[in-house]
C-alpha cells in the first residue's frame, strides 16, 4: 500500500468516526450543516469541456496575465490552464506529481479533528500543486481556478491545493470558486508551506450560486521570517464555511483579511486560527461583514499565543454593517495568550449605517439611495483596495456594485 493509499483510508477511518458536525460541537455552534449531511451527493461528472468554454469566460476571475490552473469539477482542465511557466516555478496538476509531493500534502491541514477535511483527504481526485524554487520571483499572479457544475442530481466535488514556496521565493496566488447549474456541494482544502523569508500575497475568491454549498480549509504553515497575507473574499453560496489557519515561526508577519457580503438566506461563517508558535511574530487580522435580508454571518477569529512567544504583536477586528432587522451576525474575537511579553488586542463591532452621515450626504444634493451605496461602499473598500492584483480588484468593485444596485437592501 503506498502512503497516499494509507492517508486516504486513515482519513476515511476519521471521517467515519466524527461524522457530520452538529450544533452542538462548540466550533458549528452557529453552522448547521444538516442541509449537506441529508443530502445525497453523487461525485461531480466530468465536464464537458467545449460545453462550457463560453459561459465559463463571462465567469472567470480576472487576474490579468495570470498562469493559470483551471480544475472543472475538482479535476484538471489542460484546455483551459497555463502550458508554460516561469524558470523556478512548477505549477501541474496533483496527479502528475505521482506521488513525489507527500513530504507535504495533508502534512499540514489535520484531518484527525475536522470531518470536511477528513473527507476532502478520503476523496480528493485531483488539485492543484505549485513549487517555487528557492530565491525565485514570479511576477506574474497564478491562478488556481475551480469551477463546478451541477447536474440533474446534487453533486459535490472535493478540490484539493497544495503551493510550496522555497526560501526567499515570492509570489502572488489567487484562488477563485465559481459555479453554475443545479445545486452542488464544494468541498476544498489548501495546504501553503513557505520557507525562511519567503513573500507571499494569497487570496481566496468564492462567486458561487446561491443555491450552492461550500466548505473550505486553508492551512498555511510559515517559517522564520516570511511575509505573509491571505484575503478570503465571500460573494456567493447558501451554506458557506471558511477555515482560515497560519502557523507563525519567529519573525513572521501574517496579514489575515476577510470580506463577505450576504443577502436573502445566505449564511456564511468564518473561522480564522492564528498559533504565534515563535517569538516576534506579528499579525493583523481584519474581517468586515454586510448582511442584509434574513441572511446570517459568524466570525470565530482565535489568537494563540504559545509559551516562549515573547514578543508577539497581534491584532484582531471584526466589522459588521447589518442592514436588516432579520439578519443574524454572531461575532467572537478569541485570545489564547501562554506568554507574558505580548502586546494582543481584539474586538468586534455590529452596526447599522449612520443616519447622520446619510443626512450630511442628502444635504449636499445626493439622493437617500445613493448616499447608502456610498457608504456601504466605503465600508467594504477597506478590503478590497487591499488586492493588489488590480483586474480582481476592479471586478470585486463591479461585484460590490452590482448587488448593491439589485437591490441589496
Amino acid at each position: 500500500m503506498t502512503g497516499l493509499e494509507q492517508m486516504r483510508q486513515d482519513a476515511a477511518r476519521c471521517f467515519s468516526e466524527l461524522g457530520f458536525p452538529t450544533t452542538r460541537d462548540e466550533d458549528w455552534r452557529f453552522t448547521n450543516v444538516a442541509p449537506i449531511a441529508k443530502t445525497q451527493f453523487q461525485p461531480a461528472p466530468q465536464a464537458a469541456m467545449g460545453s462550457i468554454d463560453g459561459d465559463l469566460e463571462q465567469s472567470l476571475v480576472p487576474c490579468g496575465d495570470a498562469l493559470r490552473l483551471v480544475f472543472v469539477n475538482g479535476r484538471y482542465s489542460a484546455d483551459l490552464s497555463t502550458q508554460r511557466f516561469p524558470r523556478g516555478m512548477r505549477a501541474m496538476s496533483l496527479r502528475e506529481t505521482n506521488g513525489t509531493v507527500s513530504r507535504h500534502l495533508a502534512r499540514y491541514a489535520s484531518f484527525e479533528h475536522h470531518a470536511f477535511v477528513a473527507l476532502n483527504t478520503a476523496s480528493f481526485g485531483d488539485g492543484a500543486y505549485v513549487e517555487i524554487a528557492n530565491g525565485t520571483v514570479v511576477e506574474e499572479p497564478i491562478s488556481l481556478l475551480f469551477v463546478s457544475t451541477g447536474g440533474d442530481r446534487p453533486v459535490v466535488s472535493h478540490p484539493r491545493g497544495l503551493i510550496v514556496m522555497g526560501p526567499d521565493s515570492q509570489a502572488t496566488i489567487v484562488e477563485s470558486y465559481i459555479g453554475r447549474g443545479a445545486q452542488y456541494f464544494t468541498n476544498a482544502v489548501t495546504e501553503i508551506v513557505a520557507g525562511e523569508h519567503a513573500v507571499v500575497d494569497h487570496y481566496k475568491v468564492q462567486l458561487e450560486d446561491e443555491t450552492s454549498f461550500h466548505m473550505a480549509t486553508m492551512q498555511a504553515q510559515l517559517s522564520r521570517e516570511v511575509n505573509f497575507a491571505t484575503r478570503s473574499l465571500s460573494f456567493g453560496g447558501g451554506l458557506v464555511r471558511n477555515d482560515v489557519n497560519a502557523v507563525l515561526s519567529e519573525g513572521t508577519q501574517a496579514t489575515v483579511d476577510g470580506f463577505y457580503l450576504v443577502s436573502g438566506t445566505q449564511h456564511v461563517d468564518n473561522h480564522t486560527s492564528i498559533d504565534h508558535a515563535r517569538p516576534h511574530g506579528t499579525s493583523l487580522e481584519l474581517y468586515k461583514g454586510i448582511l442584509e435580508g434574513k441572511s446570517a454571518a459568524v466570525f470565530n477569529g482565535k489568537i494563540i499565543v504559545r509559551p516562549g512567544a515573547q514578543k508577539t504583536d497581534a491584532k484582531q477586528t471584526n466589522k459588521n454593517l447589518v442592514l436588516s432587522e432579520d439578519a443574524t451576525i454572531n461575532s467572537k474575537p478569541e485570545l489564547k495568550i501562554h506568554a507574558d511579553d505580548v502586546r494582543c488586542t481584539h474586538g468586534a463591532t455590529i452596526g447599522q449605517l449612520d443616519r447622520d452621515a446619510i443626512f450630511y450626504l442628502q444635504s449636499r444634493g445626493i439622493a437617500q439611495d445613493q448616499a447608502r451605496d456610498l457608504l456601504t461602499c466605503a465600508f467594504a473598500r477597506e478590503i478590497i483596495d487591499r488586492i493588489r492584483v488590480r483586474p480582481l480588484r476592479t471586478r470585486l468593485e463591479r461585484t460590490l456594485s452590482e448587488r448593491l444596485h439589485a437591490g441589496l437592501y
